[in-house]
């Protein structure tokens, strides 16, 4: 179940399907861009890693690298570590491995969504550090929803056969992007799943929302600290 809380009077969006890992959404309030220091202070935090998304499937795991260009998803296995990535209205996909106490963090567009990064990356995580479905759990964040989410015909059938079951994600020419996402990990074997309930379209008091702002350039984010 997602809830809000504080950091430093600032509010965030937290699940708590996972209590014991650090994670986070941000809000309007006080996204990561800009204000690094504050999130390295409050966390605790050795260094903050944010890569350059481009709606890529690609994958790449947290080394001593400052830089990753062209990387819509981070795996993280370091300590004192942080990520974030930037939405505003794309899926937020964050996956924890509590066995091998390593997460990661995906930026699911339609693109990526169309791509499974979400799958991608749970996939990376298995051939590098042997993590499995079963002990792996999913927090998919504040995104535009079925609601709010109108694509064409091209986007649509991209979308819908990335899953075999199709049912409830998608209503005339709108699509569930949360629900497809999380649907794609089901059938991969992940079977705790925490979907957040707030469209960022609907919500953009709270969220920022590209289709709603008409391309604003500004973002919300999804944190992670091991």
């Amino acid at each position: 179940m997602f809830y809000f809380d504080y950091l430093e009077n600032k509010k965030i969006l937290k699940s708590d399907i996972v209590p014991e890992f650090c994670h986070f959404f941000t809000t309007r309030e006080c996204p990561v861009r800009g204000n690094e220091e504050f999130f390295r202070h409050v966390l605790a935090a050795k260094r903050i890693v944010s890569p350059v998304q481009t709606h890529s499937a690609n994958v790449e795991i947290v080394d001593s690298r400052n830089e990753y260009s062209d990387v819509d998803g981070l795996i993280i296995t370091e300590p004192a570590t942080a990520v974030y990535l930037s939405f505003a209205d794309c899926t937020p996909l964050i996956l924890y491995d509590r066995k091998n106490h390593i997460a990661a963090i995906a930026h699911a567009g339609w693109r990526g969504t169309a791509a499974k990064i979400g799958v991608v990356t749970i996939e990376k995580m298995r051939e590098n550090f042997g993590s499995v479905p079963e002990n792996i759990s999913a927090i998919i964040g504040p995104a535009i929803s079925l609601c709010c989410y109108e694509v064409g015909e091209d986007v649509f059938s991209n979308l819908l056969n990335t899953v075999s079951d199709k049912s409830g994600l998608y209503k005339g020419g709108h699509v569930d992007l949360k629900g497809i996402n999380a649907r794609q990990l089901e059938e991969t074997g992940v079977k705790n799943i925490d979907v957040c309930p707030y469209c960022t379209s609907c919500n953009n008091d709270l969220f920022y929302s590209y289709r709603k702002e008409n391309g604003t350039p500004l973002r919300h984010n999804a944190v992670v600290i091991l």
